[in-house]
């Protein structure tokens, strides 16, 4: 059963796609750069006992187009504040995908009454180039496949680090960020968010160790894919040191993200909520 999509209107008169899924603690759901709130359709089978909020972000999934002065983290985190507002929710969990990882250290640093704790999913404070110039690679352009059924056939080779993963599971990744049009594959969000992305990152990368230095004292968790070309291990293992109590897990057979719905992932997740249910 499709679930149903609400909306509400941001500060800036922006319409904006949210769901709201169960009851129980609250928890934001913040997806990936180019993600939405079905980032998470993975996972939400997994916690029947909370309440899932999610998102899609301004120019992603079902929520207007803005323009690309208006995909930044400051905005994008201000916008989920402004979700919980309208849904009268005073403090969440944030479990935090890549970008959404960046949103919710953003939240501790500049909204820390909001948060109850916050799950980081295979991003930290240090970003590898080598991720970055794939991301740059891919984001804002069309795919060179003609069909989805080309694309869902290269994905394997096209996704490296990505090992056993069903056929069925990239066809629903392929089904969410592209659509078959009579000239060929195009992306579900708005090109301009390229344009955003490599002003933030297209340069030196931004030092983001005062922001993971914020969440000091928050319930947090981290996933980090085995084969991760954007967290690595050196720097997973600095969290840990600067953050003592962080659940930390490596999903193995996976790159940059896990989907969450591996069993390593739901231990931790599993873990986290418990901390936050004490």
């Amino acid at each position: 059963m499709t679930m149903q999509i609400h909306s509400f209107t941001a500060s800036d008169g922006a319409r904006l796609a949210y769901r709201d899924q169960g009851a129980g603690l609250p928890v934001l759901c913040l997806p990936g750069l180019t993600r939405d709130g079905q980032d998470f359709d993975f996972l939400a089978p997994h916690l029947p006992d909370v309440r899932l909020i999610r998102p899609d972000y301004r120019g992603r999934g079902a929520s207007e187009w803005t323009g690309a002065e208006t995909y930044t983290v400051p905005r994008e985190a201000r916008d989920a504040l402004e979700l919980l507002d309208h849904l009268g929710v005073r403090q969440a969990a944030v479990i935090g995908g890549s970008r959404g990882g960046m949103i919710g250290m953003f939240l501790a640093a500049k909204a820390r009454d909001r948060m109850l704790g916050l799950c980081l999913n295979d991003i930290g404070p240090e970003l590898d180039r080598s991720g970055i110039d794939r991301i740059v690679d891919y984001v804002g352009r069309n795919p060179s496949a003609r069909t989805l059924a080309d694309l869902v056939a290269r994905m394997p080779a096209t996704n490296p680090g990505f090992d056993a993963v069903p056929e069925s599971r990239w066809w629903e990744m392929a089904r969410r960020l592209y659509v078959e049009t009579a000239d060929g594959l195009r992306i579900t969000y708005d090109p301009d968010l390229r344009t955003a992305f490599l002003k933030g990152f297209g340069g030196p990368l931004p030092d983001l160790w005062p922001l993971f230095d914020a969440c000091a004292g928050l319930p947090m968790a981290l996933l980090r894919g085995a084969n991760s070309d954007l967290l690595n291990p050196a720097t997973a293992r600095a969290m840990q040191g600067r953050h003592p109590g962080l659940i930390f897990t490596d999903v193995p057979g996976r790159a940059h993200m896990p989907f969450l719905d591996e069993p390593e992932a739901l231990s931790a997740l599993r873990s986290w909520l418990a901390v936050l249910a004490q």
